[in-house]
């Protein structure tokens, strides 16, 4: 393995390599415990296993934390980049290239999700990338222009106000769910045009519920939001959900204004955000008695919830390497955390694991399937899709291949 390269100034390694450990469990380490937890069948490995799968509805596992942690990511990085080009460029430069970021990054992600393969209104506005676009424009813009204090007051007042509109305002007693229909309607296969008809003719109206397909943020989306959504009636990244994503970000500058203070030591830096995340989680899950913690909706419990898991691991990652000089073990993450749109979109176009079929599918995987057990085959599948990323990621670091948005 190569030796570590120094991290560039103005960059945290410890920031690069969770950004690349991320993405590592999205680019291919969750179908590899998967693979292990076929192969095994232990309780241990199937509680991996279950793990790195989200939860229906409620609750939450460590694949739930995965893509809010990047969002949590991108707050504690734009604080580095924003705080040098407000000091340099001021803050109406650093609003636009705010801007301009983030619609790069909402048309990456259109075409991520098909882009025009499909006609209107079968195309997808909204998804993971426009998400993480959204929330990192709103809370840069944000950062540009408010000082801490009145940031922290905006969190809250998003928090506090995402609650009262779920748990306050009433909607239409119609469940979004193709079960629910097919009963309601008496017939398995309804056309939109009906499902809208018997959506607009409900009466009587539920006020406070969080079901699926059963609360305002689902039946905001149906009403308005166009195109195609993940889960035929809403969508996950939807509209009104968005409002809490964007107080994931400002956590993640919340840390990042902490890790740039000079009147902290590291250590110092280290336990405040244990701390902070000890706190985040605590009054997250007590929150969820009365706001469940529900990823889809994106709720106010589950931002406190993942936001307390992410600045743990923040705190874990950054002890490691930056208090401890411990560097050379992550050097394959930060490879990945330096390019992981590059990776992302890499993975949509060719599929690293569809690649390694062409290794080691077949023949190969029914051999090992037959020999060492069902499951055997796809992590064999796994390993090599994962070692395909890496030479991907590791060819583009050394080469300084690096897509700047």
């Amino acid at each position: 393995m190569s030796a570590p390269t120094p991290t560039p100034p103005g960059r945290l390694q410890s920031l690069d390599a969770l950004r690349g450990f991320d993405m590592f469990w999205i680019l291919g380490a969750d179908a590899l415990m998967q693979a292990l937890s076929e192969v095994s069948g232990s309780g241990p490995a199937r509680f991996l296993a279950g793990q790195l799968t989200h939860r229906d509805w409620a609750g939450c596992t460590f694949y739930d934390v995965i893509f809010p942690l990047f969002i949590f990511i991108s707050g504690v990085s734009l604080v580095y980049s924003l705080s040098r080009q407000i000091a340099e460029r001021g803050r109406a430069v650093a609003a636009r290239h705010v801007v301009i970021r983030g619609l790069l990054l909402f048309t990456i992600g259109i075409l991520y999700n098909g882009g025009f393969t499909n006609p209107w209104p079968d195309l997808r506005l909204l998804g993971v990338l426009q998400r993480i676009a959204l929330a990192y424009t709103v809370a840069g813009l944000l950062f540009c222009w408010l000082r801490p204090r009145a940031l922290a007051g905006v969190a809250a007042a998003c928090l506090l106000g995402y609650w009262a509109l779920l748990a306050g305002v009433p909607v239409r007693d119609f469940t979004l769910d193709r079960t629910a229909i097919a009963t309601r309607l008496g017939k398995p296969n309804a056309t939109p045009a009906e499902v809208r008809a018997a959506f607009e003719a409900a009466g009587g109206s539920v006020t406070g519920s969080y079901a699926p397909g059963l609360n305002l943020t689902n039946h905001l989306d149906y009403q308005y939001l166009p195109g195609r959504k993940y889960d035929t009636y809403y969508d996950p990244e939807g509209y009104l959900s968005t409002l809490p994503a964007v107080v994931t970000c400002l956590l993640g500058v919340f840390a990042g204004l902490l890790l740039r203070r000079t009147d902290r030591t590291e250590p110092q830096k280290v336990r405040q955000l244990v701390i902070a995340g000890l706190v985040a989680i605590a009054l997250g899950w007590l929150w969820h008695l009365q706001f469940p913690v529900i990823k889809k909706l994106w709720t106010s419990s589950y931002v406190l919830v993942v936001g307390g898991y992410s600045a743990l691991l923040l705190a874990a990652f950054h002890h490691v390497i930056e208090v401890r000089g411990w560097r050379r073990w992550c050097v394959p993450f930060v490879w990945i955390g330096m390019n992981p749109i590059t990776l992302y979109l890499a993975n949509n176009l060719i599929g690293f694991r569809r690649l390694a079929q062409r290794f080691a599918g077949g023949d190969v995987k029914a051999g090992l399937d037959a020999n060492l057990g069902s499951g055997a085959g796809q992590g064999l599948i796994a390993i090599v899709g994962l070692a395909l990323m890496l030479v991907l990621a590791r060819f583009l670091y050394q080469r300084r291949i690096f897509l700047r948005l």
